[in-house]
């Protein structure tokens, strides 16, 4: 039996403490895998690259850094905006939209001034002019395995459509595509849309790549590391007890 004005000390406290202890780490090693994890998959699945020119504007303009997943020219969709390297295009990696794959006929413009892709209007509210899609009227079959690519800036990208007398007819082959881009990183821009216009065309458009859970494995790595370390020195700020007062 205790004295008088004495207490019974359970040790809930003391076990709640141990629990909490528990998980904090437990939080804070979730958190490092998420985030570890989540930065290894980015690294693996994409690269950064900075746009040279502004035939992509308004899309992405001049000096933006953009986030590109790495695939193989197989996985190449109409409307994607794809990373490529031809030697007759230049030295140096370029960014373009696919307009056309292996087999279509590409021609501008029609009565309202639309692109066509076998015969079929192309709504692009992606251009920087969207009364029509070309300055310059142009007709081309893809050869197969080749793509067709443009800029979204029309008045002045040097695209497929200044290559029309070379030997594939303006196209590059889908083994020069390295990567398709997902997002602009630098300035913040978000995602890239996949463009609608495409979608109703064999094959569809293409589907986003991991980006957007890499993100969340990321920020949810960084916050169970940050709550699983702050844990310690809350619970010993919030869990001191004032002095009882004194009888008398």
């Amino acid at each position: 039996m205790s004295g008088s004005g004495g207490s019974i000390d359970t040790g809930t406290s003391g076990g709640r403490g141990r629990l909490g202890s528990v998980l904090s780490g437990l939080a804070v090693a979730v958190g490092c895998v998420l985030f570890l994890g989540g930065f290894a998959w980015g690294a693996v699945q994409y690269k950064p690259y900075t746009v040279p020119t502004d035939s992509m504007t308004p899309t992405i303009k001049a000096g933006e850094r953009v986030l590109a997943q790495r695939i193989d020219g197989g996985e190449v969709h109409r409307g994607d905006v794809v990373v490529f390297k031809d030697a007759l295009w230049g030295d140096s990696p370029m960014v373009k939209r696919v307009i056309g794959i292996g087999g279509d006929k590409v021609a501008c413009c029609d009565a309202q001034g639309r692109l066509t892709v076998n015969g079929k209007p192309v709504e692009e509210p992606y251009l920087q002019d969207t009364k029509r899609a070309s300055p310059v009227a142009f007709s081309s079959t893809v050869p197969q395995g080749q793509l067709f690519l443009l800029g979204d800036e029309r008045t002045n990208s040097m695209d497929s459509r200044v290559h029309l007398t070379d030997a594939d007819h303006g196209s590059v082959p889908r083994s020069a595509v390295s990567a398709r881009v997902d997002a602009i990183a630098w300035p913040m821009g978000g995602m890239l849309e996949r463009p609608a216009g495409f979608a109703s065309m064999s094959g569809g458009i293409s589907q986003p790549g991991p980006l957007r859970l890499v993100v969340w494995a990321l920020v949810a790595g960084v916050v169970l590391i940050v709550g699983g370390s702050l844990y310690g020195p809350l619970s010993r700020l919030f869990g001191r007890k004032k002095p009882a007062p004194r009888a008398g």
